[in-house]
């Protein structure tokens, strides 16, 4: 799992003057910020009456991701960044705020696979139609509405216009958050997958690691290089021994690709210039998915990865990883000069003038 901390939005979707909507909203953000440290959550509250978004405006349809407005591209901004939502939603005449449905209605991509959850307040209903409403629309958007909600009835629960005290309530606001972080981590890998180029397995797809990957990094490189120490007969290779922060920092100074399936790393390949070289290295593949192609497909999105002025593609590899050096050899690489006292072998291929490449 990714260590990227969440960023939920808080929602109040009331823009009527005087109404409940922000003192429910108060409530939740002190029930649950306590808990929101502990599973690593930054709460954003946003009042959709401030974001002053007027009834849908832009031309092309949001599907499109063309925004002419600047109303528009700031709201899509603020949506694609968050991981999930909590709507505090009143109930009008057995349905949602027309706020609400205009702010849903502006975009599209940025909403998909990111749980929504419901905070809703009313009277006869406690706002529970409001979120049924409510759900049928998210649910187009591909947001994922959570079981756990919480429903407030205005005359048990409020006075001058703020909210008793109700320790049951607490519980049940927690219980939300507890449930919105755990879908929103599962949610994940739909996430980075929308959009990304497809791997060669069925499902999989690429995606630029970083510093948040450091851990699945640091699990991949020490499940794939027991085999290289083996066979060369040594364990003074790095990525046997290096922490997770030490994972961290190299992945923030390379340039470095993961192969993704269900939000399992199954490979990677760093890669970054020296001079007219262009070092590749890293190259891993998870023991159980060697064989199918994966070290060839990483190993060749390293390449197209070089720019224009690249002359060579280096690598390294131990002197008696005989899997490795095949695979390279077929790839058109070959020795440098013979390994060094400290068995690492040290391929290379020369490259001709190029055009820019795509990345």
């Amino acid at each position: 799992m990714s260590t990227k901390r969440l960023r939920v939005l808080v929602l109040t979707c009331s823009t009527r003057p005087k109404a409940l909507g922000p003192a429910v909203a108060r409530w939740l953000l002190d029930a649950v910020t306590d808990r929101a440290a502990e599973l690593d959550v930054d709460l954003v509250p946003v009042g959709l009456g401030e974001l002053n978004l007027p009834f849908l405006d832009e031309e092309d349809h949001p599907s499109s991701g063309r925004y002419r407005h600047e109303h528009t591209r700031r709201w899509s901004e603020l949506v694609g960044g968050a991981d999930g939502f909590v709507a505090v939603t009143p109930e009008y005449n057995y349905g949602m705020p027309a706020a609400l449905k205009n702010a849903l209605d502006y975009l599209g991509r940025e909403w998909a696979w990111k749980p929504i959850g419901f905070v809703s307040y009313g009277n006869t209903s406690a706002g529970t139609r409001s979120v049924q409403h409510a759900k049928q629309v998210v649910t187009t958007l591909r947001l994922v509405p959570l079981g756990a909600t919480v429903a407030i009835r205005i005359g048990d629960a409020a006075r001058d216009g703020r909210l008793r005290p109700d320790p049951v309530r607490d519980a049940a606001g927690t219980a939300l958050l507890d449930e919105l972080v755990r879908l929103a981590h599962a949610l994940r890998p739909m996430r980075d997958s929308a959009g990304a180029p497809p791997g060669p397995l069925p499902g999989s797809y690429l995606r630029r690691l970083t510093p948040d990957d450091a851990a699945q990094v640091t699990v991949l490189q020490r499940c794939c290089w027991v085999e290289e120490a083996v066979a060369n007969d040594t364990m003074a290779i790095p990525p046997l021994h290096e922490s997770v922060p030490e994972v961290r920092d190299w992945l923030a100074s390379w340039d470095a690709t993961g192969l993704w399936l269900d939000g399992r790393l199954l490979g990677m390949v760093r890669t970054r210039p020296d001079g007219a070289d262009w070092h590749i290295g890293r190259l891993a593949v998870v023991p159980d998915q060697r064989g199918r192609g994966l070290g060839r497909r990483l190993l060749r999105v390293a390449e197209e990865a070089a720019g224009p002025d690249v002359r060579r593609m280096v690598l390294f590899t131990g002197a008696k990883s005989l899997r490795n050096i095949e695979l390279y050899r077929g790839q058109g690489y070959r020795p440098v000069s013979p390994a060094g006292p400290d068995g690492i072998l040290s391929l290379a291929k020369d490259v001709g003038v190029r055009p820019a490449s795509r990345r």
